[in-house]
């Protein structure tokens, strides 16, 4: 950890919260709330695909140490169609001690549409951190949603050899849970399967609205070499897609995929790809 951080985490960390209010308005889906403290912040929306707005979430910092404390709510109005992505990874440095944490709750009003598509975190060894998603689906409101998760840097051999993660996601609709994923790491826990086996790349696709005939198109894209693991299952009408690997290249290549080919049929429109990723 760089002198900048350790003097950050000194202190009592950022204490940073953004609050975003979509709304349909005409033809399009306008950013009509945004509320920020601390260093969070997003920049203009933009309208590649017409009425759908893209915003991209930022974390001016670059990283998040030990005593940062990072608030996220979003809520997206009643027909209103929103995609929300980060334009690089998010970094959690190692700590002396104290936790950082990120709570992220997301609101889809009915008839509403939400793409919560950020790119992967990144969890320098040491780093204590605790992640908690959660999502509320009210009516026909769908979902796009993706968390990649890599532990240390294994591009250059860095192990995730030390620390502690706590990452928790729970999607409901009208108050009934859909999905309650935890996955708590530790340096003692890290063998078994369904703790990445000691892989340090691992990640989950949510995608609403899809039914058998989507779970064997996916099926189709998970094709994966060597160490890496990727599967797909339903419930109720929620996809879920897994992948373990040794590759933050590879799970976004394959959630991409996911992506590209089920938005048509899971949220009515083609897939259009946020500029940001191609830069």
């Amino acid at each position: 950890m760089d002198a900048v951080a350790q003097a950050f985490e000194r202190t009592q960390g950022w204490q940073a919260s953004l609050q975003l209010g979509f709304r349909q308005q005409a033809r399009r889906t306008v950013l009509a709330e945004r509320r920020r403290l601390g260093p969070l912040a997003v920049q203009r929306p933009f309208y590649p695909e017409g009425g759908v707005c893209h915003v991209y979430l930022l974390h001016p910092p670059g990283g998040v140490v030990g005593g940062d404390a990072l608030d996220i709510d979003v809520r997206v109005g009643k027909g209103a169609q929103a995609l929300i992505t980060t334009p690089g990874a998010t970094k959690f440095y190692r700590s002396s001690g104290a936790l950082a944490r990120q709570d992220q709750r997301l609101v889809v009003d009915p008839g509403a549409s939400l793409e919560w598509l950020p790119q992967e975190n990144i969890f320098f060894p040491g780093a204590q951190v605790e992640l908690h998603t959660r999502v509320e689906l009210q009516g026909d409101a769908r979902l796009a949603l993706w968390e990649i998760h890599c532990l240390g840097r294994p591009s250059i051999s860095e192990a995730f050899d030390c620390g502690r993660i706590d990452s928790r996601t729970a999607i409901a609709r009208n108050g009934v849970p859909l999905i309650l994923d935890r996955l708590r790491v530790s340096t003692d826990n890290r063998s078994r399967l369904s703790l990445m086996a000691g892989l340090p790349v691992g990640g989950t696709l949510y995608l609403s609205h899809a039914g058998e005939g989507d779970v064997e198109a996916c099926r189709d894209l998970l094709l994966v070499e060597g160490p890496d693991y990727a599967g797909a299952t339903l419930i109720d009408d929620m996809l879920v897609v897994r992948y373990l690997g040794g590759s933050t290249e590879r799970a976004r290549s394959l959630f991409h995929a996911v992506w590209h080919h089920l938005r048509p049929n899971t949220l009515g429109r083609a897939a259009s790809v946020p500029r940001i990723w191609s830069t």
